[in-house]
């Protein structure tokens, strides 16, 4: 029998097009607790802005939904980016979070903007404000702690609340060497979007990151994972018709575009240019679909490749039923 293989969850909260978004938050929700149920160990929400596609733009306060509504599953940020905030009012929040759900708390830091340039601005209008994201994560770690700030420090005396026995982890989230090193400089766990990049950069980004890592109290070892986007159906067949509507948003990304999802009948239909049919074609040779059993045989592959005991799945379909029914087939590969 296989090794066990720990698999945790991305959702991006994505908006059907014949739906209004708010029911992209309550899907989530929905999802989460199934999850839960499902056995899969973390459940991490993510931050994007000025998208018609993904509508999670305040992470902090879905996890605290998710939280009070489930009862094992780890629950975190993939990410909060943090050069938008104050440091002090992010380790408030989720010092908050740590008391709804003691020991059960992530928060994934990115120092991407997780929009375009001017929404960015519209968030923080100091446009050097990633500069001070290594300085914004040293001053979270001690906060959430409840640590003094180094002396000297203006804000030395300020303590965030609310208190308690157990302290959120912290992971640095990054798709390129800048998040492997800060994250090894400070002894924290990183992961790295493989999905992002197409899995480019993933064998030596996570080699960097191992290589230099400073061991922390918490974390003397190392401890990394990746995020993969990855479908499962009843057939393989049904799983590359589902994968239209990816399909079709890929190709609105590469020309910048955020657009809603649509229906797989409705991708079909699209009258795409060749140039849009080599992206489409390219994106099917990579992609990770397929029957619950071939999705998890892939799965294991990459786990074995970057010797990792942990991967993150996202997943995306136009009918919310069929992402929860993904994630239940992959749950019994897995367990298989």
């Amino acid at each position: 029998m296989p090794n066990p293989l720990k698999l945790s969850v991305l959702d991006q909260s994505p908006a059907a097009a014949d739906k209004t978004q708010d029911h992209a938050i309550r899907e989530s929700l929905a999802l989460a607790k199934l999850c839960d149920a499902l056995g899969y160990h973390r459940y991490w929400v993510s931050e994007h802005h000025n998208s018609a596609s993904i509508v999670g733009t305040a992470p902090e306060v879905l996890m605290a939904a998710i939280a009070a509504t489930t009862s094992r599953i780890r629950v975190g940020s993939a990410g909060v980016m943090l050069p938008h905030y104050a440091t002090l009012k992010v380790a408030e929040q989720f010092r908050v979070l740590e008391a709804i759900a003691p020991g059960r708390i992530d928060l994934g830091l990115g120092r991407a903007p997780g929009s375009d340039r001017l929404t960015a601005m519209a968030l923080n209008p100091n446009p050097q404000a990633a500069e001070d994201f290594p300085i914004q994560v040293q001053e979270l770690g001690l906060w959430l702690r409840g640590e003094p700030l180094p002396p000297g420090h203006p804000f030395r005396p300020i303590r965030a609340h609310p208190q308690g026995p157990t302290t959120p982890e912290i992971w640095i989230l990054g798709s390129s060497d800048y998040g492997a090193q800060l994250a090894a400089h400070f002894g924290l766990p990183y992961a790295y979007a493989y999905f992002f990049t197409d899995g480019r950069g993933t064998e030596e980004a996570l080699a960097l990151y191992r290589r230099n890592y400073q061991p922390s109290e918490r974390h003397p070892q190392p401890m990394a994972t990746i995020c993969v986007w990855a479908l499962a159906a009843e057939t393989e067949a049904e799983a590359r018709r589902l994968l239209m509507t990816r399909e079709h948003w890929r190709v609105g990304f590469e020309k910048g575009l955020r657009t809603s999802l649509l229906s797989p009948e409705e991708a079909a239909a699209h009258p795409y240019t060749e140039a849009e049919r080599a992206i489409i074609q390219r994106l099917r040779e990579r992609a990770i679909v397929g029957t619950g059993e071939q999705v998890v045989a892939k799965l294991r592959a990459l786990a074995a490749d970057f010797a990792l005991d942990e991967i993150v799945v996202n997943t995306w379909t136009h009918d919310p039923l069929a992402r929860q029914r993904s994630y239940e087939l992959i749950a019994a590969a897995r367990d298989a």
